[in-house]
């Protein structure tokens, strides 16, 4: 676990931003990939992949800030674009990036829903590559396993000023895991005829069915809203149920995904 790879001069070269750049790369290439083997719009990806990739990084920053630790960010305005520092909320990434995607395919032309169908898989490695970015800064780590057992961190990271060497869960690699799983299993879905949009949705549900259930075992936050689930359960339910929801519309309603 190395938080800076090298030094140039005092400038760190740091994993965290190392791997997360290479996340938005790879996830654009098998973007593209996907985009030219269904046979439309792959000349239009490395563009999103620029601007949905840079939307995401600012989104995942302010969905952090104010929906997680806004208790610290407000008495330390200047740090609010310290990403280093850790602080990266996934689900605010999707969210931005995904609304930055639609504006860019309605003013290209591009039929929405069956380009979210196509990058659905893609979204979801990015986000598997960016969970090896959290394990190496330290940062969205789990909570303290209770015995000898877990990753315990090095004491320059977040993890470490939390817990100390307490062995903590490794809900990050966990979490990475099952985004590889779900990438499987979107890239099977595409074998079968199913009607646009009803991939992605299936995309929001087994994420946010992931989400949901690894958050008992993080440890960087444990604020719970109205008592019951921290905020990222409460966003993963509200998730789960528009996407089952747009599912079962688009099951009877939609329109047959037709590649060319």
């Amino acid at each position: 676990m190395h938080q800076y790879l090298f030094f140039i001069g005092d400038f760190p070269i740091r994993a965290y931003g190392l791997v997360i750049s290479l996340s938005i790369i790879l996830a654009t290439g098998v973007g593209y990939f996907l985009a030219k083997q269904d046979g439309r719009w792959h000349d239009h990806i490395v563009d999103m992949g620029i601007y949905c990739g840079l939307s995401g990084l600012l989104g995942a920053r302010l969905w952090d800030v104010f929906f997680f630790d806004w208790d610290y960010y407000h008495n330390h305005l200047t740090e609010i674009l310290n990403v280093w520092q850790g602080g990266m909320a996934i689900q605010g990434g999707v969210t931005l990036g995904v609304i930055t995607g639609i504006i860019y395919c309605r003013r290209n032309n591009i039929d929405v829903l069956a380009m979210m169908d196509i990058l659905a898989p893609a979204i979801i490695l990015g986000q598997a590559i960016g969970r090896c970015a959290n394990l190496l800064n330290g940062d969205a780590f789990g909570c303290p396993t209770g015995g000898d057992f877990g990753i315990i961190y090095p004491s320059t990271t977040l993890a470490a000023h939390v817990y100390g060497s307490q062995p903590l869960w490794p809900a990050e690699v966990w979490e990475g895991q099952l985004d590889v799983v779900i990438f499987a299993i979107l890239l099977m879905y595409r074998s079968f005829q199913h009607n646009k949009g009803q991939a992605f949705s299936l995309y929001v549900m087994l994420y946010c069915t992931a989400r949901f259930f690894l958050e008992y075992f993080r440890g960087d936050y444990n604020d719970l809203v109205l008592g019951l689930f921290k905020s990222a359960q409460m966003t993963s339910v509200t998730g789960f149920v528009l996407a089952l929801a747009a599912f079962i519309f688009l099951h009877y309603k939609g329109k047959p995904h037709m590649s060319r």
